[in-house]
């Protein structure tokens, strides 16, 4: 069967008709991305169809996660090598709708990312998480999925809509996918069409960082060894680089026992970029 792209939410309502979606038990996943598909989100289509029966991929640029001076009007815009992507790995419905679609134009009602949002990227992006829990809610309300999946390349993002599926009584099973990395060790991402030759060999200071941070075993360990990294590449200007609690990014102290989050954002050019490592403390 030939993708179905819906633009709206009448044929989005027809396609999960076509689809048969909730008859007989028929599931949906959904895959929210914005656009500009790669590998990794091939990766995410794929888990996807292990959790359901159909998967659906939402394709939208979204303007309320994207500051002042932020990169929205040039964010890599490729629909129709999206859509070949998605026939090639058996989606069923892809949800394209325009910005006037999504939001109303006296909108007054968002979602509030809550104490979690101000913190590590939240704090270099104001109202960026906002944003992105205020679009995620209304896809599942619109896309009706009964799982979606994203990457754990966006930890704080991933766990930001885990709480609000928690939060709000939302019923979407939400699965979090492995990041996918160059065999270099850069983490895949559609802000790499970005980066000149030059930039990609600083940038690999990010994913450097991590791993010489991951092969430690205390906190100050493991920042000590992450920061050295990070400091013999002057090209890689750094907004953060932290060990944080998953459950709420904040700071882990030095006693920290359990699961935590080595994460790092910085510009490299024209570019900011974000990566994290999930480590095992004690």
């Amino acid at each position: 069967m030939d993708v179905i792209v819906a633009d709206d939410r009448a044929e989005l309502v027809e396609a999960r008709q076509a689809l048969g979606v909730g008859e007989g038990g028929s599931t949906l996943a959904l895959v929210p991305t914005m656009g500009a598909l790669h590998e990794g989100h091939r990766s995410l289509m794929r888990l996807a169809r292990e959790h359901a029966d159909h998967v659906a991929v939402s394709i939208f640029v979204n303007p309320l996660q994207f500051g002042p001076g932020e990169d929205y009007a040039r964010y890599p815009r490729t629909f129709e090598a999206d859509l070949e992507v998605c026939a090639a790995e058996g989606v069923g419905v892809v949800f394209a709708p325009a910005a006037e679609e999504m939001y109303l134009p006296d909108r007054q009602v968002t979602v509030s990312a809550g104490p979690m949002g101000t913190v590590a990227e939240g704090a270099f992006r104001p109202g960026h998480f906002d944003g992105v829990l205020t679009v995620v809610l209304k896809l599942f309300n619109l896309v009706r999925p009964d799982a979606a999946v994203f990457g754990r390349k966006d930890a704080q993002q991933l766990a930001l809509i885990r709480r609000m599926v928690a939060d709000l009584d939302v019923p979407v099973s939400v699965v979090g996918a492995p990041t996918i990395r160059e065999a270099d060790g850069l983490a895949l991402s559609s802000r790499n069409r970005y980066l000149s030759p030059e930039d990609r060999t600083v940038a690999l200071a990010l994913s450097r960082a991590l791993f010489a941070g991951a092969q430690e075993g205390t906190p100050a360990e493991i920042r000590r060894a992450a920061r050295a990294v990070l400091d013999a590449e002057p090209e890689a200007d750094v907004d953060y680089l932290i060990l944080a609690d998953p459950a709420t990014f904040a700071e882990v102290g030095d006693d920290h026992g359990g699961e935590a989050i080595l994460a790092v954002a910085a510009r490299v050019g024209t570019t900011r970029l974000i990566d994290n490592v999930v480590l095992t403390l004690g």
